[in-house]
């Protein structure tokens, strides 16, 4: 049977979600209990999509096919019995033969979080991108905020190296809220290109600081050129934070 598992991470410790040759990955450890448990049998897992190095995850989707006939809750206990304590299984739900984690999805939400506090709690470092006491203008990255809405063509978001061809996208919303001292960032859309929610946050991170015009933010999306968009956002503030099917 097929199953849908939601998953949370705390990316830090982790060289990204996807198995890379030498290094400690969400995938390699998720892999890793599943064989033990089918008795030395590979079970491929696949993910609704990547996470870079030291990005969180809060709502991941995996899914798998596994020949164990358990309870879908006796499954979730036996995965975080045997998995370390920082990936959890949320939950597990047996789905159709044709669910498929990352071909199914019809949008993601992310957030991504600035610590602007005076100082940082050392419990923050590496949940939050801390700013030195920096606090942004909200109002004039609302501003830029609302021209990434819509549907466009964002190259100028995206990463130079990748090789995805159609760059257009639809960013559904994009929020920006104070709560306490950390400024939060929510985007919801039905689909990101690589680094595309850290460059977003790394260009109203720039308007907020008066570094650049909320204006040039609708020039650089009409320019589909990334060296008129601002520099990657760190990657330890950013959460995938929900998947939609």
């Amino acid at each position: 049977m097929r199953l849908k598992a939601t998953i949370s991470y705390d990316g830090t410790q982790f060289a990204g979600y996807q198995v890379q040759p030498g290094e400690r990955t969400v995938q390699l450890e998720l892999e890793k209990v599943l064989m033990k448990m089918h008795k030395g049998e590979r079970v491929h897992v696949t993910a609704s999509g990547r996470t870079d190095a030291r990005v969180h995850a809060t709502g991941q989707v995996i899914h798998f096919d596994t020949s164990l006939v358990i309870p879908t809750d006796s499954y979730q206990k036996a995965l975080n019995v045997q998995l370390p304590n920082d990936i959890r299984i949320l939950a597990v739900e047996q789905v159709a033969d044709d669910f498929h984690a990352r071909y199914s999805v019809t949008g993601k939400r992310y957030r991504y979080i600035w610590d602007c506090s005076k100082v940082q709690s050392p419990f923050r470092r590496f949940y939050s991108v801390e700013t030195r006491g920096i606090k942004p203008n909200i109002e004039a990255m609302h501003e830029a905020a609302q021209l990434i809405v819509g549907t466009h063509d964002f190259t100028c978001f995206c990463a130079a190296n990748t090789s995805v061809v159609d760059k257009v996208r639809t960013v559904h919303s994009l929020e920006l809220e104070w709560i306490g001292d950390e400024l939060h960032m929510t985007i919801a859309g039905n689909g990101f290109l690589y680094n595309m929610v850290r460059i977003i946050a790394g260009t109203l991170w720039e308007v907020g600081i008066g570094r650049r015009e909320a204006q040039t933010v609708a020039e650089a999306i009409e320019a589909q050129d990334r060296s008129k968009a601002g520099k990657t956002a760190p990657a330890h503030g950013l959460y995938l934070e929900e998947v939609f099917y």
